[in-house]
């Protein structure tokens, strides 16, 4: 684990937003020696044998960051890049996105280093069965549950859960969230994270007394959480301009039809293509003039190079990590309203707790339960923050770092170190 810092970009750049935090809330240095390296990371050897014949041995990894505050909680993603350093800061942020919600968990997070795009469905299956097989013994309801991340979706989730059920010797729903409903997920899950956001853009546009109605937003990434985003700020009455995945983007002044987007991409793997709008590049749609900006796609996209060269008056950031330390000093100059990763994406793993709560009671809600909660939740959240922020004098980034990391240090020293 030393060597951490040095390999992943995204690592260096969680540490660094945690030291910076723990300083301006004077923590103990005991604590903050403990929470800057995650509980445990695992590496484990992924062997799948192909539709070749030949086998493969892909890597996987599962990090668990701190669960002073409850069982571990995170996603599992599927995706080339996915290495230790970047799976250990999403679990660090995945700890004070928990801590600022006020949800029972700790964060942690996993993935496989694999293009799920150019695998069949059965080799999809038999590298995640055999991944799950690989850390049975660390994940559980009670100890680490994972969710849905990049490159992996329900379909996933089930057969994790079907593995280790398997193990088990009977059927254990709560050991994943995520899971299509007729397999004990919840209603809402699937929009959670781009409610979320939305939610949180319409509060942040009531205080800076924006008219929504008049106002313009562009997506990054039409995954599931920048579509269901384009969706919900369209259903607001805002002009959706431009909208962009890894294969390019779109972008019309009049405004694109979401459903039309909508449909193209259910018909197709991707936006190349696309009829709507002229075709612009990804680096283009984060430059473009709106009133909102959700970058809902890669890690460290919004950087110091080209944050300076940003027109919006809110900055929405549905993906993890979009922004980095530089990014964030010329942000703060320039006055962009910043709603932080750990606030602005909290929607998914907010309603992964209810559907985990309704698994443990056997006992499940209706849409309009799961969509009251989840507001009122990331509504108290995004007012302890901006409250926090004025204060303090502070960004929001801060802002939602201090809460989050105070809470969790709060319970360290409530229950001490053992032995």
């Amino acid at each position: 684990m030393a060597s951490l810092e040095s390999d992943s970009p995204a690592y260096t750049m969680a540490v660094r937003q945690f030291e910076i935090a723990a300083k301006r809330l004077d923590l103990d240095r005991d604590v903050i020696a403990r929470l800057r390296k995650p509980d445990r990371a695992y590496i484990v050897s992924v062997p799948t044998r192909l539709d070749d014949g030949t086998v493969h041995v892909f890597t996987g990894y599962r990090v668990q960051h701190n669960d002073i505050l409850g069982p571990f909680k995170g996603g599992i993603r599927y995706h080339p890049d996915v290495n230790l350093g970047e799976v250990s800061a999403l679990a660090m942020w995945m700890t004070w996105k928990c801590s600022l919600a006020g949800l029972p968990f700790g964060g942690a997070k996993g993935g496989v280093a694999c293009d799920p795009t150019r695998l069949s469905r059965q080799e999809l299956q038999a590298m995640t069965r055999r991944y799950t097989a690989e850390i049975r013994n660390i994940i559980g309801p009670e100890v680490d549950v994972p969710a849905p991340d990049m490159g992996t979706n329900e379909q996933v989730m089930v057969w994790i859960l079907d593995t280790y059920s398997q193990h088990r010797g009977h059927v254990v729903p709560g050991v994943v969230t995520g899971k299509p409903v007729e397999m004990g997920g919840t209603v809402g899950r699937r929009e959670a994270t781009g409610r979320g956001v939305v939610y949180l853009v319409a509060e942040a546009a009531e205080h800076l007394k924006l008219d929504l109605s008049r106002c313009t937003a562009t997506v990054q990434g039409f995954g599931n959480v920048g579509s269901v985003s384009a969706v919900e700020l369209a259903k607001l009455g805002i002009k959706i301009i431009g909208v962009s995945d890894r294969t390019g983007g779109f972008y019309d002044p009049k405004g694109l039809p979401v459903d039309g987007l909508l449909q193209y991409v259910s018909q197709n793997p991707e936006l190349a293509g696309c009829p709507y709008g002229e075709p612009i590049s990804n680096a283009e749609l984060l430059e473009l003039p709106c009133d909102i900006l959700v970058p809902a796609a890669l890690g460290m996209q919004i950087t110091g190079e080209n944050a300076g060269r940003l027109k919006c008056r809110i900055l929405a950031e549905g993906a993890n990590g979009p922004t980095t330390l530089e990014a964030d000093e010329i942000l703060r100059q320039k006055q962009v309203f910043v709603i932080p990763d750990i606030l602005a994406n909290a929607g998914g793993v907010i309603v992964s707790y209810f559907e985990w709560v309704q698994d443990l009671q056997n006992l499940f809600w209706s849409e309009t339960e799961v969509i009251r909660g989840l507001k009122r939740i990331l509504t108290k959240a995004f007012h302890e923050v901006l409250d926090l922020s004025q204060k303090e004098k502070t960004d929001m980034r801060l802002a939602a770092l201090m809460i989050g990391i105070r809470r969790v240090a709060s319970a360290m020293h409530w229950r001490g170190l053992y032995p």
